[in-house]
C-alpha cells in the first residue's frame, strides 16, 4: 500500500520546511504539483517508498472542494494510504512573518498581506477539520517542527508510533480513519445536568461527573491496558500512525472526557499523543492555537492538543 502524506496549510505556516523534512525522513517528495496532475502521478510506476505532496494555494487548479475530492478519492483506493499534514499558524503571526521578509501573500499580490492571511485562513477552513496530523508552528523553531515530524512521519525502523485519540459524536458520523473506536454513550451524561451542559470535558467539573459513574474506572483502565498492550505490536506491523476514536452523542462531555483521560495515560507510557475534538473544533469561531504539550512520560513524549478546543 503506498503511503501518500498530503501536506498543506497557509502560506507563511513552514509548508516547505515540512517538505523538506519529510524528504529527509525518507519520503519522495514533490511540491507544488497541479492537483489535475496528482492522479496521473500516482496511476504511474509504483514507488518503493512513502511520498509526499506539498499543496497550497499556488498551486494551479487549487480549491478546497478539489483537495477534498482528491483526499476522498485517495481514501477508497485501496492501494493507498493518505493523510493530511496541516501545518497550522496563528494568523498575527503569519502577518508578522510576511512583514518581516516582505513578500507577497498569494492570495494578495497587490494588496496588504491581512488581506491574503484572512481570506486563505477562510479558505482553508475546510482542509483544516479534514486533517489526520495537525501542527500548529506559531511556537516553533525549524529546529522543533524538525523534530515534531520526525515523531509523526520517521520511516526508520526505529522510528516510534505515534497515536491520535479523537472525540466525535455519533449524530455527525463517524470520523474518517479511525483504526479503533470506542462508545461511550453508556455512562452518566452531564448534559441533564443544569450546571454542567454548557461546559465541555475539557473542564474538571464535567470531568469529575463523568468519573463518578460506577461503571467508568472499569472501562477507562480496560481500554487503557487494551490500547496499550496493541501499540508494540501495531509497531511490529510497520504502523507509523494510528487513530483511536470515542464516540458520545454530542461529542462534549463523555467522548471529550475519555480523550483527555486516555491521552495523559498514553503520554505517560511514553507514545507521542496528539487530540483532536472534533465537535469543539466546529463550534469555535477562532482559530485555535494548537501545540500545547501535555505533562510526558519520562521518555520525554507528550500529548498534542488544540488549545481552545481542548
Amino acid at each position: 500500500m503506498q503511503r501518500v502524506v498530503l501536506v498543506t496549510g497557509p502560506s507563511g505556516a513552514g509548508r516547505s520546511t515540512a517538505i523538506n523534512v519529510l524528504e529527509d525522513l525518507g519520503f519522495e517528495a514533490i511540491d507544488n504539483l497541479p492537483l489535475s496532475l496528482v492522479p496521473r502521478l500516482l496511476d504511474g510506476p509504483s514507488r518503493p517508498g512513502p511520498l509526499a505532496l506539498g499543496l497550497d494555494v499556488r498551486n494551479r487548479d487549487f480549491s478546497a472542494a478539489n483537495l477534498i475530492e482528491l483526499i476522498d478519492r485517495l481514501t477508497r483506493n485501496p492501494h493507498y494510504a493518505p493523510e493530511v499534514l496541516y501545518l497550522d499558524c496563528a494568523p498575527d503571526t503569519l502577518l508578522s512573518r510576511y512583514n518581516e521578509t516582505r513578500r507577497r501573500h498569494p492570495l494578495a499580490p497587490d494588496g496588504s498581506p491581512l488581506m491574503g492571511v484572512t481570506s486563505e485562513v477562510d479558505l482553508l477552513a475546510p482542509i483544516r477539520a479534514r486533517a489526520d496530523v495537525l501542527v500548529d508552528t506559531t511556537e516553533l523553531s525549524p529546529h522543533d517542527l524538525r523534530a515534531e515530524l520526525g515523531r509523526w512521519f520517521d520511516t526508520r525502523p526505529d522510528r516510534r508510533l505515534s497515536v491520535s485519540v479523537h472525540s466525535f459524536s455519533y449524530k455527525r458520523g463517524v470520523p474518517r480513519g479511525l483504526d479503533l473506536m470506542f462508545d461511550c454513550r453508556f455512562l452518566a451524561n452531564p448534559h441533564w445536568e443544569k450546571g454542567l451542559r454548557e461546559m465541555n470535558g475539557t473542564q474538571a467539573e464535567v470531568q469529575d461527573f463523568v468519573c463518578r459513574d460506577s461503571r467508568y474506572e472499569e472501562f477507562f483502565s480496560r481500554i487503557r491496558d487494551l490500547i496499550v498492550f496493541l501499540l508494540p505490536a501495531h509497531v511490529e506491523e510497520g504502523k507509523t500512525h494510528l487513530s483511536i476514536g470515542f464516540g458520545c452523542t454530542g461529542g462534549q462531555h463523555r467522548s471529550v472526557t475519555l480523550v483527555e483521560k486516555m491521552a495523559v495515560a498514553l503520554a505517560d507510557a511514553g507514545w507521542p499523543v496528539s487530540i483532536r475534538h472534533r465537535e469543539l473544533e466546529r463550534r469555535m469561531t477562532a482559530s485555535p492555537a494548537i501545540g500545547e504539550v501535555l505533562p510526558a512520560s519520562a521518555a520525554g513524549q507528550g500529548a498534542i492538543r488544540p488549545g481552545n478546543a481542548s
